[in-house]
């Protein structure tokens, strides 16, 4: 076995087809086959089983295919390491919800360049749960997302506290006059976001189990729908007034069980760190 065999494997398990691994991999298909029987016979377990005209992964298959996630992913840090012996390099992937991407990623980009210009950082906008999965899977490095995080396999490191309000047309004088409207009119992520969620429990919180969703999936779109006076929706304090303060919209507080939310940035514990990955952690263990 060698690690190009994984790669085969990892291929044919995401693909779920021994031709479209072997496109994928620049090979041909009976090279994907020879190479996945070749593993079958060194673990002495079938790792895939036909099922239509698809292949899929058995219960022995599941189980290699987290260790080969696992050894590719120290793989390329290894490989990260030694080739950067001298200094912090490489590149991270780094998952956050919408609000961190837009308002915040360009502030991390630039702090964490200054002390360590050779270490490039990905980062890509997801919901809480493909998060938490991407993490978990090796595709993210690490996570910043929305507490409670409470998943075996994760750390955390608190980040920040935000207060959260809602955000309503700038012609409302009370917010009970806007939760009378049947249905009442919400502008929100999609399903899975953590600002979707808590807006629903406050509404629930108000006895309000019926309303109409506008789902959006920017920041600007929603500030846009709220203004027009399309709905009412949440959003932490601190992005509405640094960056929305000009716009005809007004704020309303949310109650106190409901108006904290804990970023956390979350990361695997099965294993040590890239050079670069600790380097990224510190900077939010020392805060």
């Amino acid at each position: 076995m060698n690690s190009n065999d994984l790669k085969i494997f990892e291929a044919a398990a995401e693909l779920g087809s021994f031709t479209k691994a072997a496109e994928a991999t620049f090979t041909v298909q009976s090279n994907v086959t020879a190479r996945i029987k070749s593993l079958e016979e060194e673990f002495g377990a079938e790792l895939f089983r036909r099922v239509s005209r698809k292949v899929v992964l058995t219960e022995a298959g599941e189980t290699l295919l987290q260790y080969a996630k696992k050894i590719s992913h120290l793989m390329d840090d290894a490989k990260s390491d030694i080739q950067n012996v001298d200094k912090v390099g490489g590149t991270i992937k780094i998952g956050c919800i919408e609000t961190t991407m837009a308002l915040k990623v360009p502030e991390i980009i630039k702090s964490f360049g200054e002390f360590y210009p050779a270490v490039e950082l990905d980062f890509f906008s997801a919901v809480l749960p493909t998060l938490i999965r991407d993490v978990l899977d090796y595709k993210l490095d690490a996570a910043f997302v929305a507490a409670p995080i409470n998943i075996p396999g994760l750390e955390q490191l608190i980040v920040r506290n935000e207060q959260l309000v809602i955000v309503t047309a700038g012609n409302v004088t009370r917010l009970t006059e806007i939760l009378k409207q049947d249905p009442l009119k919400i502008v929100v992520f999609g399903q899975g976001c953590f600002f979707r969620a808590r807006l629903e429990t406050w509404l629930g919180s108000k006895g309000i189990l019926r309303y109409k969703s506008t789902t959006l999936n920017s920041i600007e779109g929603i500030i846009n729908f709220v203004e027009a006076g399309l709905g009412i929706s949440i959003l932490p304090e601190e992005v509405v007034n640094l960056y929305y303060s000009s716009r005809n919209i007004k704020t309303f507080p949310v109650s106190k069980e409901l108006a904290t939310m804990t970023t956390l940035l979350i990361y695997r514990n099965d294993e040590l760190p890239s050079k670069a990955l600790k380097a990224f952690l510190d900077e939010y263990r020392e805060k």
